[in-house]
């Protein structure tokens, strides 16, 4: 018998899977089958003459089997709820969640409805109506449920204290950079400390709102999709991940700052007709943007084996330094 080496990440077939997909939902025997993207999971499209979805695998470094099943049980009760979310399909024998016994040991991957339409990057006051509308919609549902899976939670002690631990190794030769990165965060706490987060909305947040994870149709009509990062926290963490989108913009000249300030205003608006928030919401929203781009900083650091040198090489590390640097210039008044 051939031994096989052990391998930490492997991409699945896609001719192999289409085959397997084909038989475990009754799909159409044409439906064809390609990889789109491999990076925090492997995603392919699959499509026929008349129907479209996409197939994601998780890593099991990144996703445990019990958190994609929150992940899905997130998902149905958003669907149930009415709320436009790609959702989970079922196979025929009842299954959400396909099991691969690929190169580097059991992998796990979920069917999901097409979100029909396609991303929209420069919003218009329609689209920002009802993509504040649409979200707190949303967190009308995410806030009123406890799952029976754990999902991550989104604190001080997994946004700042614990990346900063596993991240000082890493700074041994920037230690200005880590320096900026300790005293930052301290001061995002202290600066919490004035608020009145006894009032702050809780709930599961999606904590990656960009353009590229919701689709308008023709209609209008929006889909929410790619809950992977979908962890409890405070929900106006949502809101702040929307803004990085107008960060990004502005950093490559995409939009006046002018003209940024006043779209996510008419977003921020549209939300609050549904789900008001305290003034002091408002004002934390510019400070969670620091942990979240920690956050990230240390999901780098820790997924930097499989993606080799495009992330957190000391260049890398340095522009995002800097891009916190930039954030706190545009938006936290400490």
């Amino acid at each position: 018998m051939q031994n096989i080496f052990p391998a930490q990440y492997s991409t699945l077939s896609a001719a192999a899977l289409k085959d397997h997909l084909i038989e475990a939902y009754r799909l159409d025997p044409s439906t064809t089958c390609r990889l789109l993207i491999r990076n925090v999971n492997d995603t392919y499209i699959l499509e026929n003459l008349s129907q479209k979805y996409i197939f994601k695998i998780y890593r099991d470094a990144h996703r445990k089997r019990n958190e994609i099943e929150a992940e899905i049980e997130l998902l149905n009760i958003l669907r149930t709820n009415g709320n436009a979310v790609s959702y989970p399909i079922t196979d025929v024998n009842g299954k959400q969640i396909q099991q691969f016994n690929a190169i580097e040991g059991l992998r796990n991957g979920i069917l999901f409805s097409f979100a029909e339409g396609k991303v929209i990057l420069d919003l218009e006051n329609a689209h920002l109506i009802q993509l504040g509308q649409d979200m707190a919609t949303l967190h009308q549902s995410t806030s009123s449920i406890k799952l029976n899976n754990a999902r991550p939670i989104f604190n001080f002690e997994t946004t700042l204290f614990e990346p900063l631990r596993d991240l000082k190794p890493h700074f041994t030769e920037m230690p200005e950079e880590f320096d900026y990165l300790t005293n930052i965060a301290d001061k995002v706490v202290k600066k919490f400390e004035g608020f009145n987060t006894s009032k702050f909305s809780y709930g599961y947040c999606h904590y990656d709102f960009f353009p590229k994870n919701f689709h308008f149709d023709k209609a209008g009509k929006i889909t929410f999709f790619d809950f992977d990062f979908a962890g409890e926290g405070y929900l106006i963490n949502d809101l702040m991940s929307f803004l990085n989108h107008y960060f990004f913009h502005q950093l490559n000249n995409l939009i006046s700052k002018e003209q940024a300030e006043k779209d996510f205003d008419t977003f921020l608006n549209a939300y609050q007709r549904v789900r008001p928030l305290t003034d002091d919401e408002l004002k934390a929203i510019p400070f969670l943007g620091i942990t979240f781009h920690i956050f990230f900083l240390k999901f780098f650091y820790d997924n930097y084996d499989d993606w080799s040198n495009a992330f957190l090489t000391p260049r890398y590390t340095k522009h995002r330094v800097t891009l916190i640097k930039k954030w706190e210039e545009m938006y936290c008044n400490f």
